[in-house]
């Protein structure tokens, strides 16, 4: 039977169940590769016993700590402690590819991801015409017109999604779908970004970030982008609505407040998040459009986590707080209400209004006719009642208060399991994978260590990822300066940092026991400044290099990017936004020489979508070029070594 018509038939006895099943059926599902079909199946051994607060105990020290009554106590959970083995790995593999902690509710009910141009039926079609074939970036038509700024998107059209199908599959990698009782929802798991499909050989590359999804243009063609408002540049009050008391709302002071316009705040909101470049996501909630490139998930000793390395404390060095936020603060906007004054110096309820009032599912959708406020509106309809927003959210007493493990006091947890299990697993899991070998002749990587040496390169990049692990002022590093201040208006409401004991089980328990997290001195001083707090401007993390060969372009804005001919594909606009990938050794020579350097910057600063995202690829002006002494051939094997770093230099325990 061919490819195409099989898995037409296996979609049609699955509508059949469907229908049999009627309005009670609830299920779902999202693909794990197996070992067979990845393209770095290899790991770093296992050897790490324990980790308590980012420290990690080898299991030689960790036996003799348990021989004693203190020794137990300090690998207890009331100290923070995670014990690592085996099935804490495979946990966090599970949950790296399945796990949504509920957020497909607000994506698919408020967000209305599946009611916008692109639907449910045209993505089926898409993979089903892909013939078993991969790829790495699903073409979907559109199911009708979209307007986003001055271009349509018309029905028919393909859309370059961005979203990775392995080989043989008929599914979305990283994208986990429900049905519930007549209702189809899609969620997104950490695979979405964190895992991509090569597309040479139809594999998957766990860990490594991907480059072409298109998300910010996804969010853009789905009904309710306005719920993504927040982390964009459009203000609602540029946009005001009708006067007319039937569209006001009560402000939690009792006064009346108009909404933005629906429509025409929709509008301002679609542009905001269509000029991400492919590859990138605006995580802060800040109200200034500032995308950042997906990261690698290659996360062993590349600590702090973000890119202005504000994921820092914490279990696993900060990783399990990066793993959070995706969830946490991210993935639910709704969570973020109590918060709205001191984050976005808006009312509460004019807030969540704005979220809701477009919201794709009638239950969550708010009308200020209906008498009901917005907040009674997501009470109504909450699956997670009693606690906030929508996703399943463990509730630290200081919510909504920021404490550096956590933007907002939540924790992303699944009930069953003890609160955060699920990211500390993650970050176990993340912290063995290994970027593919490389093909680089080993004579050329020698050369090219020896000149990363002489100008200079390892003075930031040391250690095990070749990364010092330092946060670098945004005044030194020079690199466009918005990402690094996203979190400065957090310090207004800060709350010390703590999180659950590891073993405190969810859903939780009266009174349950809350574990400090020590911050101080130099440490306390790093995260402040990745946090633009303490008076200071904020600043970015020292990358670390390992998977370079993956994670093209380069810096925090995408901005360095050039394709496979640096003549023509210069920047975003000559590469990503013209369809064309990055080539990963023309983008780090871009990196290194001032001269092709300068083309890339003045290709971006021409663009208006570029400057709309705050796309320029300016700093880092650390240079490997003719003016630094460094000759072509030299320039060249400097390339080449750093492609080929794929895993960690020095022999260390990992997770």
């Amino acid at each position: 039977m061919a490819w195409p018509l099989r898995v037409f038939m296996l979609s049609a006895i699955g509508i059949g169940a469907v229908i049999a099943a009627g309005s009670v059926a609830r299920f779902s599902y999202a693909p794990m590769p197996d070992e067979g079909d990845l393209l770095n199946p290899a790991r770093y051994p296992l050897s790490t016993a324990y980790d308590i607060l980012g420290r990690r105990v080898a299991r030689d020290e960790a036996e003799q700590l348990n021989a004693t009554p203190e020794g137990r106590g300090v690998l207890s959970a009331e100290r923070g402690a995670v014990a690592i083995d085996e099935a804490l790995v495979r946990r966090g593999r599970e949950a790296f590819y399945r796990e949504t902690f509920g957020n497909e509710v607000f994506l698919s009910d408020v967000m209305g991801m599946l009611e916008g141009g692109v639907r449910p039926y045209e993505v089926a079609r898409a993979i089903a015409l892909l013939g078993g074939r991969g790829t790495n970036n699903l073409q979907v038509r559109m199911a009708r017109d979209v307007t986003v700024g001055d271009r349509v998107w018309k029905t028919g059209e393909l859309v370059p999604t961005g979203l990775d199908v392995p080989r043989n599959s008929a599914f979305i990698l990283g994208i986990r779908t429900f049905y519930d009782r007549g209702r189809l929802r899609m969620g997104i798991t950490c695979a979405l970004c964190h895992a991509a499909v090569d597309p040479a050989s139809g594999k998957v590359v766990e860990g490594a970030p991907n480059t072409d999804l298109n998300a910010g243009l996804l969010m853009a063609l789905a009904s309710n982008a306005t719920a993504y408002f927040m982390h964009g540049s459009a203000d609602p009050s540029a946009h005001p609505g009708d006067a007319d008391a039937a569209r006001q709302v009560i402000t939690e002071g009792g006064a009346k407040a108009a909404l933005p316009d629906r429509a025409r705040f929709e509008a301002a909101a679609k542009v905001e998040v269509a000029s991400w470049p492919a590859g990138s996501f605006d995580s802060s909630a800040d109200r200034e459009t500032n995308p950042t490139s997906i990261p690698s998930s290659f996360s062993a000793y590349a600590e702090p986590y973000s890119w202005s390395g504000r994921a820092g404390i914490g279990p696993f060095k900060g990783l399990s707080a990066l793993n959070n936020n995706v969830h946490a603060a991210n993935s639910d906007t709704t969570q973020q209400t109590q918060a709205a004054r001191t984050l976005f110096g808006l009312d509460p309820q004019v807030y969540l209004g704005t979220v809701l009032q477009g919201a794709a599912a009638g239950p969550l959708r708010y009308d200020p006719a209906s008498g009901k406020g917005p907040t009674e509106v997501l009470d109504a309809a909450d699956p997670t009642p009693g606690t906030p927003g929508l996703n399943s959210y463990a509730v630290l007493p200081s919510f909504p208060a920021t404490n550096y493990m956590t933007d907002n006091g939540l924790l992303a947890s699944v009930p069953g399991e003890p609160a955060n299990y699920a990211n500390n697993a993650m970050s176990a899991f993340q912290n063995l994978l290994r970027a593919p070998a490389a093909s680089v002749e080993a004579g050329q990587v020698g050369r090219g260590r020896a000149v990363f040496e002489r100008v200079g390169c390892a003075g930031c990049h040391s250690g095990p990822a070749l990364s010092n692990n330092r946060v670098v002022p945004v005044e030194e590093i020079g690199t466009q300066p918005s990402r690094a201040r996203s979190t400065v208006r957090m310090e207004a409401r800060l709350a010390p940092p703590a999180i659950f004991a590891t073993d405190t089980p969810f859903p939780l328990p009266p009174n349950p026991k809350l574990v400090p997290i020590p911050l101080e001195g130099t440490a306390l001083k790093q995260v402040q400044l990745a946090w633009a707090h303490a008076g200071t401007a904020g600043g970015y993390k020292v990358q670390n290099l390992v998977g370079l060969a993956w994670s093209a372009p380069y810096l925090h804005d995408s901005g360095v990017a050039v394709g496979p001919d640096p003549a023509k594909h210069l920047g975003v606009p000559g590469t990503l936004d013209a369809g064309i990938a990055p080539d990963p050794a023309n983008s780090l020579r871009a990196l290194v020489d001032r001269g092709l350097r300068a083309k890339v910057v003045a290709a971006n600063a021409a663009s208006q979508k570029a400057r709309t995202a705050r796309v320029t690829g300016e700093g880092h002006a650390y240079w490997a070029d003719s003016a630094a002494g460094v000759s072509a051939e030299e320039q060249t094997d400097l390339v080449a070594y750093l492609l080929s770093i794929n895993g960690l230099t020095e022999q260390v325990p990992v997770p």
